[in-house]
């Protein structure tokens, strides 16, 4: 347990705007190993793990609506094999994510957004060969000046001549140019852009890419079929870029404050705490200066904001009220992690891992885990999707362990198990052997808590 009670003690314009800020994350399509990419969902996910912006594409449909997707083919996102330019908008809208959300337009992306000053979006034009279609930029200017989005935008894109129109359209507005070979990167472009997106593989192939680019007054912005590998993160940071299109926005935000420190930024989100101890606020997420409240397991808050000094982040929630980020979820609530409290996991494989000083960021700095051996799960954080396992040697990825049962697990929390959704169940366990019990069982969470896992509250004084 040394780990986790470690962990409790010291836890824990536009142009203009461009070329004066520090390293940006760019959350692609939001936050799309969580939840399904370009929804509300997703981007709200994405911001509130320190995202910067969030980037989206659009298209076109039959009735001049400009549409976030992806895709041209809504098959992927939807199952439903529609063509967004064969198609009006009404008929469009009516199609659902996995989620629930329904396809939207721009106009309502920038509506729900509108009073959310800290929402920030990297919008790709998606056009043909041919440059189709033609009035795509008319139609986004409009948009983006309708809603006053002029300082909250980027326009990025793989078509040079979409860059030239909206530089007339929108001088202010930055411009991306996305390359995947250097041949395309040319004085002629560069004249009206003001950062290029490139490959992370042309930056390796060209050491000089980067400083070239920076002595012409232009950013550097990275893709890449971006995973969780610390190699890839520390090179990246190490080269000088100014910002990385990533699917991970929790982990860029992560390797962003180790080069940049303290940051604070607004989240305005609920959350609950999922962590087996109870432990104290601080007043000064600076100083880890206690009070005298606590937080306890399964409370519900409400996050204002997310302070991060020294490598570990606060949320606030309260007028001088922070807890450690780590035990909140934005994304889980108490229903969903009840069946398995209580639980120990196992290791899948024959290699031993180490635990991560947070959730998240893959980096190794807990203790290790040995296979074969059992660990008590302690919290819980992540998604339904993608769950993080709090143990006493640190944070482990769900995916990489099995959930078993201890000895005293009773049929009460197999019941609350099969009362979840099939979508929301884990299934990496080896701990529910009984049915669903054949009547209803009027029993509270906490209750739950206690005959089912057989667990107590504990609290922890810092």
């Amino acid at each position: 347990m040394h780990f986790v009670k470690k962990l409790f003690l010291f836890s824990t314009c536009c142009l203009v705007f461009l070329l004066n800020s520090a390293f940006l994350v760019v959350g692609h399509r939001g936050d799309p190993t969580k939840f399904p990419e370009e929804t509300i969902q997703s981007d709200n996910s994405a911001f509130a793990a320190g995202a910067d912006y969030v980037e989206l594409d659009v298209h076109v449909s039959r009735d001049n609506v400009l549409v976030v997707s992806h895709d041209r083919d809504l098959q992927r996102v939807t199952n439903s094999p529609t063509i967004v330019s064969q198609n009006d908008f009404a008929t469009l809208h009516q199609l659902t994510q996995k989620n629930g959300e329904h396809i939207i337009s721009l106009d309502e992306l920038f509506a729900y957004y509108q009073d959310k000053p800290q929402a920030k979006f990297v919008i790709e034009t998606k056009k043909t060969k041919h440059n189709n279609p033609k009035n795509m930029e008319d139609l986004l200017a409009a948009s983006i000046k309708k809603y006053k989005m002029e300082k909250r935008v980027m326009i990025h894109s793989f078509s040079a001549p979409s860059l030239k129109k909206m530089s007339e359209l929108l001088p202010n507005v930055p411009r991306i140019f996305i390359v995947g070979s250097l041949k395309r990167i040319n004085f002629e472009v560069l004249s009206y852009v003001d950062a290029v997106n490139v490959s992370s593989d042309l930056i390796k192939g060209d050491p000089h890419l980067i400083s070239n680019l920076h002595s012409m007054g232009k950013k550097v912005f990275v893709w890449a079929e971006m995973d969780e590998s610390p190699k890839l993160w520390n090179w990246l940071i190490n080269n000088n870029v100014d910002g990385v299109v990533t699917n991970f926005p929790a982990l860029g935000y992560h390797y962003k404050l180790a080069k940049e420190g303290s940051h604070k930024y607004a989240i305005d989100a609920s959350g609950t705490y999922l962590c087996y101890y109870s432990t104290r606020l601080v007043e000064n997420p600076y100083l880890r200066v206690p009070k005298k409240s606590t937080i306890k397991q399964g409370q519900q808050v409400h996050v204002t904001n997310a302070v991060s000094d020294n490598g570990m982040t606060y949320y606030q929630i309260g007028e001088s009220s922070f807890v450690p980020a780590a035990f909140v979820s934005l994304n889980l609530t108490a229903a969903q992690v009840g069946p398995y409290w209580g639980s120990y996991l196992t290791l899948k494989g024959s290699r031993a891992i180490f635990g991560q000083s947070e959730p998240e960021t893959h980096l190794e700095q807990g203790q290790k885990l040995l296979p074969g051996k059992r660990y008590r799960v302690l919290g819980f954080n992540g998604s339904v999707n993608h769950l993080w396992l709090l143990t006493s040697k640190g944070w482990v990825d769900g995916k990489q362990v099995l959930l078993t049962s201890p000895h005293d697990y009773s049929p009460v929390a197999a019941w609350y198990y099969h009362q979840l959704p099939a979508s929301q169940r884990q299934l990496n366990l080896n701990l529910l052997t009984y049915n669903p019990l054949p009547v209803q069982i009027n029993v509270t969470y906490k209750d739950q808590l206690a005959v089912a896992c057989n667990l107590k509250a504990a609290s922890l004084r810092l």
